[in-house]
Formats: C-alpha cells, sequence, structure tokens
C-alpha cells in the first residue's frame, strides 16, 4: 500500500476541516464586518458573491478532475506523470478564468438585473463585482494547488495559506470601514480592494509552498508536443463531476430570485442563515475530503473493499458530528442572529429557517461524503444525472411551489431544499452499498 491507502482519514480531515472554516470564514468575515456598516451593503455583497460563486464553478471542471486522477495516479504509483497533470490543469485553469474575468467585468450590470436585485443595492453590487471580478484567476490557480495538496496527503498546506488570506482579509477589511482609511467612506469598494488583494497573495503563497513542498513543476515546455490526451481525459472527468456543483448553484441563483421576490427580509435572513447553516457542513465536508483522497489511493491500486469500509465508517461518524452541531445551530439561533442584526422580524423567520435546516443537515452530509468517494472512483455520471433531477424537479420545483404558490416564503423554500437532498441521500447510498462504482478506475 502507499502512505494514503491506510491513511488515518481524522489526520487529513482536521486540516481540511479549518480550512474550510477559513475559507467559508473569508466570506462570512465581509458579511459580518460590512452587517455593522449597512444592511442594504449586506444584500449588494451576498448578490454579487452569488453571481460571482456560480460563474467561478467553471474552474471546477479541471480542478475536480484534477484531483481525481492525481489521486488514482499516486495511487496506482505513477509518479512520472504527475509534473504533466500539474502544467496541464494550472495552465487550462489560468486561461478559463481569465475569459471570467472579462466577462464578469465587461456584463457585471446586466448579470445583477438578471437576478432581479432590488434598485437600492444595485449600484453597490456592481462596483464590487467589476473590482473583485477582475481577480478571480487568483482563485482558479489556488484551487488547483489546494487539491494538488490535499492528494499529495500535504493538507495543512491549505490550511496555512487560507489562515493568512483570512487575517489580510480582516485587517484590510478594518482598515477600509472602520480604521485609518475609513475616512475615504468606500464602503463595499474597500471591501472588494481588501479580497482581491489577499486573494493575489494567497495565489503567490500557493506557488511558493508547491514549489518547496511538493517540488512540482510548472513548466511550458511539458506542453510540447501538447498532451491533448491528458486535457481529454481531464474534462472527460470534470465536465460530469463539476455537472453536480453547477446544477446546484444554478439552481440557487433561481431560488434566490424567488427569495428576491419576497422582500427585504427574506433576502437579508436567507443571507444571515446561509452563514450560521454552512458551520453545520464543516465537519462533513472535511470527511468527505478526507475520505475521497483515500478512496482515489485505493481505487488506483484496486483495493475496493478497503475503500467501502471506510466511506461508511466515515459516513457514520459525520451524520453524529453533523446532526449534533446543526442542533446547536438551531438552539443558540436567537443568539447568534443577534450577532448580525437587531430586526426581531429577521430573527424571528431566522429561527423557523434553522429548524428545518436541523433535518436538512443529514441528508446533506450523506450526500457530501458518498458522493465524493464516487468521484474519486471514477464513478463520475451518476451523481450529475442525479442531482440534475432532483435539484431541479424537487429543490427548484417545490420552492417555487410552496414558496410563491402557497405563499409560506422562506421556511417553504427552505422545505424544498430539505426534501431534494434527503431524496438524493437515499439514492446514492443504495447505489454504494451496492458497488455500482466499482471498476471505474481512470488508471
Amino acid at each position: 500500500m502507499s502512505d494514503l491507502q491506510n491513511y488515518s482519514v481524522l489526520k487529513l480531515a482536521w486540516p481540511i476541516f479549518l480550512q474550510i472554516l477559513l475559507s467559508m470564514a473569508l466570506g462570512y468575515v465581509d458579511t459580518i464586518m460590512m452587517s455593522h456598516y449597512s444592511d442594504i451593503a449586506v444584500g449588494a455583497l451576498g448578490n454579487a458573491n452569488q453571481i460571482m460563486g456560480f460563474l467561478t464553478l467553471a474552474f471546477s471542471i479541471i480542478s475536480s478532475a484534477t484531483g481525481v486522477v492525481v489521486a488514482q495516479y499516486l495511487g496506482a504509483k505513477k509518479d512520472d506523470q504527475m509534473n504533466l497533470i500539474y502544467t496541464v490543469s494550472v495552465v487550462f485553469n489560468l486561461v478559463l478564468s481569465i475569459v471570467i474575468c472579462l466577462f464578469v467585468t465587461i456584463f457585471s450590470g446586466t448579470l445583477l438585473r438578471i437576478m432581479h436585485i432590488p434598485e437600492v443595492m444595485f449600484e453597490d453590487a456592481n462596483r464590487y463585482m467589476k473590482i473583485v471580478g477582475m481577480f478571480l484567476f487568483t482563485g482558479a490557480i489556488t484551487n488547483v494547488m489546494a487539491r494538488i495538496f490535499n492528494c499529495n496527503g500535504k493538507t495543512f498546506l491549505g490550511l496555512v495559506i487560507m489562515f493568512g488570506q483570512n487575517l489580510l482579509n480582516i485587517f484590510g477589511n478594518y482598515m477600509f470601514l472602520y480604521g485609518p482609511l475609513s475616512f475615504l467612506n468606500l464602503g463595499i469598494v474597500g471591501v472588494a480592494v481588501s479580497t482581491s488583494t489577499s486573494n493575489v497573495i494567497a495565489m503567490i503563497a500557493s506557488f511558493i509552498l508547491f514549489k518547496v513542498v511538493i517540488k512540482g513543476k510548472i513548466s511550458l515546455r511539458l506542453l510540447v508536443p501538447f498532451p491533448k490526451e491528458v486535457l481529454f481525459k481531464l474534462i472527460k472527468i470534470g465536465v460530469p463531476s463539476a455537472g453536480e456543483n453547477i446544477s446546484y448553484n444554478i439552481a440557487q441563483i433561481v431560488i434566490t430570485i424567488f427569495v428576491n421576490m419576497m422582500g427585504a427580509v427574506s433576502i437579508t435572513t436567507k443571507i444571515y442563515c446561509n452563514v450560521l447553516c454552512g458551520f453545520s457542513l464543516i465537519f462533513s465536508n472535511a470527511m468527505a475530503g478526507a475520505t475521497s483522497i483515500i478512496t482515489g489511493h485505493n481505487v488506483g491500486a484496486h483495493n475496493y473493499d478497503y475503500a467501502y469500509k471506510r466511506v461508511l465508517k466515515s459516513l457514520g461518524i459525520s451524520l453524529i458530528t453533523s446532526g449534533i452541531i446543526a442542533g446547536l445551530n438551531w438552539g443558540i439561533a436567537p443568539f447568534t442572529l443577534r450577532l448580525f442584526t437587531k430586526d426581531t422580524d429577521i430573527i424571528a423567520l431566522g429561527k423557523t429557517i434553522l429548524a428545518i435546516n436541523f433535518v436538512l443537515e443529514f441528508g446533506r452530509c450523506v450526500n457530501l461524503v458518498v458522493i465524493q468517494s464516487m468521484r474519486a472512483a471514477g464513478d463520475i455520471v451518476f451523481p450529475t444525472v442525479l442531482g440534475i433531477g432532483s435539484m431541479w424537479g424537487i429543490s427548484v420545483g417545490f420552492a417555487w411551489l410552496l414558496g410563491i404558490v402557497f405563499k409560506l416564503g422562506l421556511p417553504g423554500v427552505w422545505c424544498a431544499m430539505a426534501a431534494d437532498e434527503l431524496f438524493r441521500a437515499v439514492v446514492v447510498l443504495i447505489r454504494w452499498k451496492k458497488g455500482d462504482w466499482r471498476g471505474k478506475s481512470v488508471v
């Protein structure tokens, strides 16, 4: 066995856990610090980030495939092909991300109009998108590097980078919103500058650690003659692998349009609840990431039975922990929501949403752990087809029916999303136990 085939899941997971926590904090810190500056700006920030978050999913086409291929090739002892895979992944993502940067910068206003963002939020959101949009390529490169670090077992590297990025972002936000530069009265523009600066520095740090610790090599010389077979393999894996995430985010954008039609209280409550709900899935996400690394290495070495057992063991731990966190999140909602706002309508609605989210998290936990391991095993297409059908048929369809037609508002939307997660959880768990993912290795 290679070092990672029988590696401790928790040893890999804890840096990923902290990395995801810090990654979420990067956006949430902006929301929290901005909430003390302006509730209107919070709505603008949330809408702008949702649009850019969707567009940057294009980066995951290659970065997700990189994780699958690197893990399986390392498990199969094909170390000699790693630098070629690294180079193709980084260069392709860089080219794609530059195109997206230009698109966001030029069409930011049009995209926000499509979202039906309230006019009072439009100008702030547009200015934020134009600035941050110019530097989206930095996130694309950092994301690929994080996949490479994780699949080599160096999960702590992503943690170090994300920790530094958070410190820089908090410092920058403070300087522009409340510190020595507050006299400029830049508001959300200052937050955009702070975010972009920390992203650039994180990308530079990723390259340095890749060279020094992983001892990898990115060279354009490796692209001559152009290794189209490597690119085609990454695209073949990456397109359907990213499909579920892309479908999810499109569905969330449509749902956000529904919520925008419900008024300012629902819009702001959704943003605050998304912040709090995010903490319920961090541990499951970390366990899913760590388990998928071990799954990929074992599948590359054709140790299918071992991979099967490790996934179910990880799932059990994740379900218990995620349930406890979601329950606590619901219980302390009256206190945590007051960190964002004193509006009693928002607090009351937020408490209801977090109660529904307690049920939703069980389904989402199963989907995270099992689906990531299915992808790592090479079972790419099935989760995408299932996700697209369920998200649109259940999540979006019933969000419109319950939230708009039956006028249940935001609670109706959250019930629809919970039903979607639980349905898919049952299906993917049955597929994993049946073993239909076996024999789909890319090596």
